[in-house]
């Protein structure tokens, strides 16, 4: 019998809607919490690692994520020079194993409109427009109450609800994400032919300029440079006149930029919820729990792999207790950590101008350890 039989989940993201899927596959009443009236369609592209299309398969999605973006194993590197000249071409560890890609780009809103339909089929309730007020730990269960006054009581509450997360501060969990220091622009735009992989640039009118293939028609581009006020969180022309510096596909990618193509620029933080991230009969996870960098696209992977954990060890364990808590902490806290410890050193590097920095052996280091299952 598993540990729980109702749970509550706020946040319809990718954490809990894998969550959600998974427990409900396993005869656990789930309800999602989402503060949204309608799932979003919103957002641009997304890399995804081996070790997060790992967790898709287990959760039966991988085929219909797999027609649905582009695949590669390789890792470009470009000049910062008018003709953007491939240096360097560099095989990517296949984290998830020698049976699924390195890494696979795809248009956001997608991804998630797959996992959302897997979670209904499951037989989830997604309940929108249901923002939380307030969250209390009894002694066998959770009870949650929204700004529209109704109440909720459930045998394990989960906070899933991302980087501002309502139900963390709820809890009384003093973290809470810091500024890097970078800021980044991102674009969905038409997909160059010559575009077949992730290339990165480092250098030039900013510290990064990268994009991915979400497909076969298109792409998301990003440039990564010091942070800033920038009023205009959509304003085309500013990323454009930076994408100007780079050559190869960034011709093209400037030309869809001037022709209006869709633009956002937010900035960089990070943060890590130190010690336990359960309170009573709550718990946070994914992007509530720790958030970094998009330096080295493990964000998404992150929360998918705290998602598998923690339904793993509620449907195989007898009770919601201290060592279920202790075994969910010891798989996943660490992993975590290392995460966004070297997201931020990536991007600390970089701010600071550092030549010498060791590039290839912290994110080497890093995937090693991500391919192993956590």
């Amino acid at each position: 019998m598993a540990a729980v039989s109702t749970v509550g989940i706020v946040g319809a993201g990718a954490a809990g809607l894998a969550l959600a899927a998974f427990l409900a596959d396993a005869g656990i009443s789930t309800e999602i919490l989402e503060k949204s009236d309608a799932p979003s369609v919103l957002g641009s592209g997304i890399t995804l690692q081996g070790n997060a299309l790992r967790i898709l398969r287990q959760l039966g999605v991988w085929e219909g994520v797999s027609r649905n973006g582009y695949a590669f194993n390789d890792l470009g590197l470009r000049a910062p020079n008018p003709e953007g000249t491939v240096v360097a071409i560099l095989d990517e560890i296949q984290t998830g194993g020698p049976d699924l890609p390195a890494t696979f780009g795809m248009y956001r809103p997608t991804l998630a409109a797959i996992m959302r339909e897997r979670a209904l089929a499951a037989g989830v309730v997604i309940s929108y427009g249901q923002k939380v007020k307030s969250v209390e730990n009894l002694d066998s269960t959770a009870r949650v109450t929204t700004e529209n006054g109704t109440t909720r009581e459930y045998d394990l509450l989960v906070g899933a609800d991302g980087i501002h997360s309502t139900v963390r501060q709820l809890l009384g969990f003093a973290a809470e994400p810091k500024p890097t220091g970078m800021g980044i622009w991102r674009a969905f735009v038409p997909r160059p032919v010559e575009v077949v992989r992730t290339d990165l640039t480092y250098g030039g009118s900013c510290f990064i300029a990268g994009y991915c293939p979400t497909g076969q028609q298109d792409m998301y581009a990003y440039l990564v440079e010091r942070a800033q006020d920038r009023h205009d969180q959509n304003d085309t022309s500013i990323m454009a006149e930076l994408a100007a510096a780079y050559g190869g596909p960034w011709n093209e990618i400037q030309q869809s930029l001037i022709d209006g193509a869709p633009v956002n620029y937010t900035q960089f933080t990070a943060h890590v919820v130190e010690g336990d991230w359960h309170r009573g009969r709550s718990v946070i996870i994914g992007d509530a729990a720790h958030s970094c960098p998009p330096t080295i696209a493990q964000g998404a992977a992150m929360a998918l792999e705290d998602a598998a954990v923690l339904a793993e060890l509620l449907i195989a364990s007898e009770a919601l207790d201290q060592d279920l808590w202790e075994q969910f902490h010891a798989r996943r806290a660490d992993r975590a950590s290392a995460v966004v410890n070297a997201s931020v050193q990536l991007g600390q590097w970089l701010l600071d101008g550092e030549k010498d920095a060791d590039v290839p052996g912290l994110m080497g280091g890093l995937a090693s350890k991500l391919a192993v299952p956590a």
